[in-house]
């Protein structure tokens, strides 16, 4: 694929990219951003479904206990996922994106409700797709709802925005002599303790049906683009 380019991706954001300068919600500066670099890759043709997650607002593992319980406290962290997809979907619009939110979560008065035909049907307008609410189950992160849509929608790659420009051997936030990884493959991800850059279920779920991940950081501007062009940017887990 490196050769061709990627038709179609799927874009794992993370809430805590959205807040940016700030402690809590959405950063607009972060979000016009992203929406120019997503315009130069849907200007190439490529279709793009973006998973969000709501580490900014809510995360689920972190609310639970003091009696709310661990289901609750994971269908809020959808909840905040679905508020920073319903955001994402006014600035991309607002920037002459065609955008449309699809939510797994009931929530039909702001988004509508997911299913593979409609989602594929808004890809084959040339509409970017924001899928909202995970897969609207508990104990499921959104990296590992990512995974599992870009598997139905046939992504050929999961595209995971971090903010470091790949995977290191070890955290580069503890350790200034650990080395970027430029390849690796899914099992090696799967089994080594020190990468962490998604849960194992993601990655473990993305080993067993072989689909690759890029881990880079979306922030550098054109990165998203030369990595569609098939460009080798960040770290392929393949």
């Amino acid at each position: 694929m490196e050769e061709t380019g990627y038709k179609r991706i799927l874009l794992k954001l993370s809430g805590e990219q959205l807040a940016g300068k700030y402690d809590f919600g959405i950063d607009p500066d972060i979000a016009s951003f992203l929406a120019d670099e997503i315009k130069k890759i849907v200007a190439i043709g490529c279709q793009v479904v973006i998973v969000v997650g709501g580490g900014n607002m809510v995360r689920g593992a972190k609310v639970a206990g003091r009696g709310i319980k661990r289901v609750t406290a994971d269908q809020m962290g959808m909840l905040s996922g679905l508020m920073n997809s319903m955001a994402l979907t006014d600035i991309f619009e607002s920037s002459g994106i065609n955008t449309r939110c699809l939510s797994n979560i009931f929530a039909e008065q702001v988004a509508e409700s997911y299913s593979y035909r409609r989602a594929e049907k808004h890809l084959q307008n040339g509409r970017v797709v924001i899928l909202a609410g995970g897969i609207a189950r508990p104990y499921v992160t959104h990296d590992t709802a990512g995974v599992s849509f870009a598997l139905e929608l046939d992504c050929d790659v999961v595209a995971k925005a971090t903010k470091y420009d790949g995977v290191y051997e070890k955290d580069p936030a503890e350790f200034n002599e650990a080395a970027k990884l430029t390849r690796i493959s899914l099992q090696e991800a799967v089994e080594n303790n020190s990468i962490k850059v998604m849960d194992k279920a993601a990655i473990g779920l993305a080993n067993e049906q072989n689909k690759p991940i890029v881990v880079f950081d979306v922030m550098k501007p054109d990165n998203l683009l030369n990595l569609v062009k098939g460009q080798l940017v960040g770290t392929l887990i393949s």
